[in-house]
């Protein structure tokens, strides 16, 4: 009886802790370094994930907010995508440019195609320019047409990168200039020099949720050259990213179908860039790489290794909806009719396995509670490689997948559940 009444001390003590407030239960931080000592690139911050689970697979300075100059687009291209999504425009919606927005994007110095005072401009027109000439005008009428005004969007993109997780970034511009380059539009009460900041985890959690949300995105950034018409007039248009196919860096063995670059001469020169791979796709940043004139492709060069780095390392390991994992193919039921039931894999996923160290899966629970319902998710898988757990974006503490039962089970009756409290079982 003595032991029977500490064991009931034990589950009342378990039941406390766990309705405990969850923010007592501190997340690991993500490490601002991974893998770094492995490859040495000659940037300020840099990092690769698999777009679909987060996974972290390199990783340098990772946390500290830079200057992201015209990556900015990329909220722009997602804030736009949503309007359009939320039937407040539509690809054919036509606006007109502001005096100011014209004045940005007849000045030479910066990245643009020219618009005219009195011209109409379709969302689809200006959403192509944003993205393959970087056109600084282009993205402000975006904006424009979008909030109304330069500022209502920047508060827009705010809240919308706080909706991502996002804390600390710094965002002033809807096109990523600096804020005095944008004349009157400039958002108030900030310094004139003040530039759109984020951290390299951040930007690719932009990336993410754009791939992730609207894959079609792809179809644009991907475009090497198009023509920007204006009525009569057509202004050639190349992509920054010269890793496309067609142009200067382009490597067949890489893949890299996007996304969008970025230049001040705070920033240096950055870029956050995506590729397929073994049925599975990366998102790459480089931030602070070395710009010594407008020819200069340090950029894609560290890119390049950073990819080459990945491949070489990592083997991307599909997992099927309803697909066994050896090793781990069945959990013990307590109080349940069955002893065991089989578990698989709930939702399709990729882990990428390190290829020079051991990799392993486990179950965070081995032992659930009857009844179990087929389909029903019991427990989690998770991965190591080595002695550290295989980690994300979104889950610092290791990627948890959802194991479902294969099979139902009912609960045995409360006599034979009172013999198993007695006797065990």
């Amino acid at each position: 009886m003595k032991r029977k009444i500490s064991q009931l001390l034990v589950v009342l003590v378990t039941i406390v802790t766990l309705l405990l407030p969850a923010q007592q239960i501190s997340a690991q931080a993500i490490p601002d370094n991974y893998r770094q000592e492995q490859l040495d690139l000659d940037v300020k911050s840099a990092l690769a994930i698999d777009s679909s689970t987060g996974q972290l697979l390199y990783g340098k300075n990772i946390n500290e907010p830079l200057p992201i100059a015209s990556m900015t687009k990329l909220i722009t291209a997602y804030l736009t995508l949503k309007a359009i999504d939320d039937k407040k425009i539509t690809w054919n919606t036509e606006v007109q440019p502001t005096e100011q927005i014209v004045k940005v994007a007849n000045t030479r110095l910066f990245s643009n195609v020219p618009l005219k005072m009195n011209h109409s401009y379709t969302i689809k027109q200006l959403y192509q320019a944003t993205l393959i000439e970087s056109a600084n005008g282009a993205a402000m009428l975006l904006a424009q047409a979008i909030s109304g005004s330069q500022k209502a969007f920047v508060k827009q993109m705010r809240l919308q990168v706080e909706q991502w997780g996002i804390k600390d970034a710094k965002l002033y511009t809807a096109c990523g200039l600096p804020n005095k380059s944008v004349g009157s539009d400039a958002y108030p009460g900030a310094e004139k020099n003040a530039e759109n900041l984020m951290s390299a985890k951040d930007m690719a959690l932009v990336g993410q949720h754009l791939i992730n949300e609207y894959p079609e995105i792809i179809k644009t950034t991907k475009i090497a050259h198009l023509n920007f018409v204006d009525q009569a007039t057509k202004t050639p248009m190349t992509n920054f990213n010269w890793m496309l196919k067609g142009l200067s860096q382009y490597n067949s063995n890489l893949n890299v179908d996007g996304l969008k670059t970025g230049t001040t001469d705070a920033a240096g020169a950055c870029f956050i860039g995506t590729a397929k791979h073994q049925g599975a796709r990366i998102i790459t940043v480089v931030m602070g790489a070395k710009h010594l004139n407008s020819a200069d492709p340090a950029r894609f060069e560290q890119t390049s290794k950073l990819l080459s780095f990945v491949y070489q390392k990592y083997q991307p390991i599909k997992l099927n909806k309803d697909q066994a994992i050896i090793g781990s193919t069945n959990v013990n039921v307590h109080n349940g009719k069955s002893k065991q039931v089989n578990i698989s894999i709930k939702n399709q996923a990729i882990i990428w396995r390190p290829v020079d160290e051991t990799f392993s899966v486990g179950l965070t629970k081995k032992t659930v509670e009857a009844p179990i319902v087929k389909g029903q998710t019991v427990s989690s898988y998770y991965f190591k490689s080595g002695n550290s757990k295989l980690f994300s974006l979104e889950q610092p503490n290791g990627i948890m997948l959802p194991a479902q039962a294969q099979t139902s089970t009912d609960r045995v009756n409360i006599f034979i559940r009172f013999w198993h409290w007695l006797f065990g079982g």
